[in-house]
């Protein structure tokens, strides 16, 4: 089928749904305060779905300007395009604004067994890390499945490389091994580390990501290796095998570099002061082109603006698209804004963050009160014909979260079923990883939940 009879296809579908929702009477548990928002939800709903404009955009970066690491030429030429490009869309105060970010360089690497056979390893260097000497290290191997066991074997990790091979559950209990894992095994003697990708087995790709160093150990070089061959050293090691490794990496840090956030507004027609805040990171890191972590957030978070401004539905307050630098690896663009907002804070009415990927959106997680929680929920009824209508228990993100804590603000998160974290910071993610289709009903439904939190008449609380 035709992009284009399948875009026409899904939107008559979905308009469809959204005109036939059922009424108040048939659905006593809605407010009755949602129906006035019906018509202006399926207007952004069937304007989102009538073309594939947000992919377009999300390829046009991605392909423009490929992946953006903190301090590379890359991020801030696709900055500048950023503000270009806000501008030409219509939206208002369109600026960027300043941001020191580090500036972490990978150089050349690899990693390959030396004994018993020369056999090369499919690796990342993690983001951080120092780098070998120019004939790089070369050691035996301590293969260990939890931190437990590295303590145990601790005599034995001197001198050599310390692989965590730690199969993927979710990212929240198995990043500590890459975040901490370095200086656990520095601080017992290891020359380097290893660390099992983060993320489940797929097709021999090491995943990239940031280590944290602990104060007052040594600095050891640390990388990633694919799911494969971390449990192909395990493997050896079970059976008795010494195995040899040579790891090799040119990576630096260079002095920190200027950088910027990128801010857009829709301005509010009666309370422009009360701001709605919805954004994603326009870093990536140095692999792939950043699409689903995150050109897509960035891209469906604006969009959501853009559709408003087209249709010249402009809300009682107003609605600020932020793309924040430097997620990757500082947060500093996190930690600036709410620095430069701080005293403006209390009048953020909500913050949204999507940095989950767009792959099969199926709607949000929200943080707040009991109260606004019941309000979101009632907003959700209007994405049911998208099937975007389901509210989690936690709206959660690193950028936003310096400020929703400093301002005790109600947040909410982009929530999806697509694997994420089978491309998460790998080579693998592009472009051709996401449906045009979940863009647009990405977009769509920021698009209908911002509008109503902005324009709707009690403040959500």
């Amino acid at each position: 089928m035709r992009k284009s009879v399948r875009v026409l296809l899904v939107c008559v579908t979905v308009l469809t749904a959204v005109s036939t929702a059922p009424t108040h009477a048939a659905r006593p548990a809605d407010g009755a305060w949602i129906n006035a928002y019906r018509d202006a939800a399926g207007r952004l709903i069937g304007e989102s779905m009538s073309s594939t404009f947000a992919w377009e955009r999300l390829a046009l970066l991605g392909d423009t300007f490929g992946n953006r690491l903190s301090g590379s030429k890359a991020l801030e030429d696709a900055i500048q395009w950023a503000v270009a490009e806000m501008k030409k869309d219509g939206l208002e105060n369109v600026h960027t604004e300043p941001v020191k970010v580090p500036y972490w360089v990978r150089g050349l690497e690899s990693a390959e067994v030396t004994s018993p056979r020369p056999r090369p390893l499919a690796m990342l260097g993690l983001g951080s890390s120092v780098g070998t000497p120019a004939e790089g290290i070369e050691a035996d191997v301590l293969v260990v499945r939890r931190f437990e066991e590295l303590d145990t074997n601790g005599a034995r990790a001197r001198g050599r490389i310390v692989l965590y091979n730690v199969p993927f559950t979710n990212y929240g209990d198995t990043v500590q091994f890459r975040s901490s894992g370095p200086s656990r095994a520095a601080a017992l003697g290891a020359v380097a580390a290893l660390v099992r990708s983060v993320g489940p087995p797929g097709l021999r790709l090491p995943h990239t990501g940031a280590l944290r160093y602990s104060d007052g150990v040594p600095q050891i070089p640390a990388a990633a290796i694919s799911t494969e061959d971390a449990d192909f050293l395990q493997r050896m090691q079970d059976r008795g095998t010494t195995v040899r490794i040579r790891l090799r990496m040119d990576a630096k840090f260079l002095a920190d570099a200027d950088s910027f956030n990128v801010v857009g507004e829709l301005r509010g027609r009666e309370r422009p002061d009360e701001v709605v805040v919805l954004g994603g990171h326009i870093d990536s890191w140095d692999v792939g082109t950043g699409s689903t972590d995150d050109g897509g957030g960035c891209v469906v978070t604006w969009e959501a603006l853009r559709l408003m401004k087209k249709l010249n539905l402009r809300p009682r307050r107003t609605v600020r698209v932020v793309l924040w630098t430097n997620e990757e690896n500082g947060t500093r663009g996190a930690t600036a804004y709410r620095d430069r907002y701080k005293d403006q804070l209390a009048n953020h009415v909500l913050m949204l963050e999507s940095d989950n990927g767009v792959l099969r959106p199926s709607g949000f997680g929200f943080s707040g009160s009991d109260a606004g929680r019941a309000r979101i929920k009632e907003i959700a009824t209007l994405l049911r014909g998208i099937e975007i209508d389901r509210i989690g228990p936690a709206g959660e993100g690193a950028d936003i979260g310096p400020s929703v804590q400093a301002g005790n603000i109600p947040s909410m998160s982009l929530e999806g079923d697509g694997n994420y974290f089978l491309i998460h910071h790998t080579p693998a993610d592009t472009i051709d990883k996401i449906d045009p289709m979940d863009m647009a009903r990405a977009s769509a439904a920021i698009a209908v939940v911002a509008y109503v939190v902005a324009d709707m008449g009690e403040r959500l609380r």
